[in-house]
């Protein structure tokens, strides 16, 4: 490609933005609002027993500090129903305000009017409607739930699912598509029936006493073409506001790609007000990941900053040492510990833009576009780290691993406090209240650092 032609590629890239979200109904659900204008809202789900109420708030907390703005539980038999006041209460109690979401399937018509107390205490239902019931029974059982939630002036997310779809409505389709010769395949009768769904549940919804305002969707199914295929038909039937997500997503590095390969696309098209991205954690690994995950699709496509970003290097034969690596994974977990508290006592801090390389190639450059960045030494180079604060080079250091960690970390707190204004007290954090203050103050910079050959 000749010059002319690759500049006009670039520029023709450049000039593709990201969409403006598209208009939607704001659903209030607790503190944070959903749709309406607002930002892209967050949300996870615990993997605990819910019927364990301190082993189940615990999780929603560390999960809100992590920046998941709704949590939602498991609502399955009548012990998890007991539990959720008590679940709401140690929240609240530790500041807690993230929104509380019930998850209901089979027999939330039962667990709702039995125990009015976990209504209350719920910032939101969810509803499945292809399991709440058969036949008549099942428009039946689906306003009750409805009807719960309007009496308690609580929202509801329709959650249609594929793996749980109405096959009453799925059955009329196949033989409609037989009788009418329709040519269709069963993957597009099936995208047909989770939008049919979701449709006829929002207005049976509506019927049973709920508001427009009360009312999220979301049609969840795991294979990413057709979840953009489904929200795509969707966002232009409804302006309810949608919850993205592919459900079963699956572990690790697939799990993460499938779920950004789908969402991406629908979040730069303006569809999507509330995500989830559903990962396996492995086993005793830790449910935060999800949201972590969630937090950098967003911030990704530049449509919320959650946290400072790392830039830094994959490595190559020049980085053969490991330092490098330990240093980014050390700043990033660093970072998270202390988001809570820089969050309260700082404004703008979540725009921090860091890097961590390792070599003369890029590393310098890096680092000057970073507001504080630090270049190690490759192999074979000078065992020297110079550091870069807003473009210009500040100071070198040398030394042992945890003598650059810690003189790394000692400027960085020190760069927050020197370019974030502190909050106001009216202003209120922008966290979901966690009390975790996180670790203690770094140590001082060594005055002088060794150098290790």
């Amino acid at each position: 490609m000749d010059e002319g032609k690759l500049g006009r590629a670039v520029s023709e890239t450049e000039a593709l933005p990201i969409r403006a979200r598209r208009p939607t109904v704001g659903v209030r659900v607790g503190r944070v609002l959903v749709g309406g204008g607002a930002p892209i809202v967050v949300q996870s789900m615990t993997n605990t027993d819910t019927a364990d109420a301190e082993g189940t708030a615990g999780q929603s907390i560390e999960l809100a500090a992590a920046g998941s703005e709704m949590v939602r539980v498991t609502v399955n038999v009548p012990e998890a129903a007991a539990a959720v006041p008590e679940i709401k209460r140690r929240m609240l109690d530790a500041g807690c305000q993230a929104p509380l979401i019930g998850d209901f399937h089979y027999n939330g018509h039962v667990l709702l009017t039995k125990f009015p107390e976990c209504a209350r205490a719920l910032d939101k239902y969810r509803i499945n409607p292809g399991n709440v019931g058969k036949g008549a029974r099942r428009d039946e059982q689906f306003a009750t739930i409805s009807k719960v939630a309007a009496e308690n002036g609580k929202p509801v997310r329709i959650g249609v699912n594929a793996g749980s779809l109405n096959q009453e409505l799925v059955m009329r389709k196949m033989q409609e598509n037989t009788d009418r010769d329709l040519g269709r395949t069963s993957e597009e009768i099936l995208n047909e029936c989770m939008v049919l769904s979701a449709l006829e549940s929002t207005e049976l919804a509506l019927a049973s006493g709920l508001r427009k305002d009360q009312i999220i969707i979301s049609c969840k199914i795991s294979r990413p073409r057709d979840l953009i295929a489904i929200y795509r038909d969707l966002s232009a039937r409804t302006d309810q506001p949608l919850h993205l997500g592919l459900t079963e997503a699956g572990m690790g590095a697939k799990g993460l790609i499938w779920s950004a390969s789908s969402m991406a696309v629908l979040l730069a098209e303006g569809i999507g007000d509330t995500i989830r991205v559903s990962l396996t954690p492995r086993p005793g690994g830790d449910r935060r990941e999800e949201v972590y995950a969630a937090c950098e699709l967003l911030q990704a496509l530049g449509l919320r900053s959650f946290a400072p970003s790392v830039t830094a290097c994959p490595g190559c034969g020049r980085t053969t040492s490991s330092t490098f690596q330990e240093l980014a994974e050390r700043i990033q977990d660093y970072i998270r510990d202390r988001m809570p508290e820089w969050k309260r006592q700082y404004e703008g801090v979540e725009e921090l833009k860091l890097a961590v390389m390792g070599c003369i190639v890029n590393g310098p450059g890096e680092s000057r576009a970073a507001n504080i960045g630090i270049s190690l030494p490759g192999t074979g180079e000078e065992p020297a780290c110079p550091v870069y604060i807003d473009g210009r080079k500040a100071t070198t250091l040398r030394g042992t691993y945890e003598e650059l960690s810690a003189a790394f970390r000692a400027l960085l707190e020190e760069y927050v406090a020197a370019k974030y204004p502190p909050r106001s007290p009216a202003s209120g954090s922008p966290d979901s209240g966690s009390p975790d203050a996180g670790p203690a103050a770094p140590a001082p910079v060594p005055e002088t650092l060794r150098i290790v050959p």
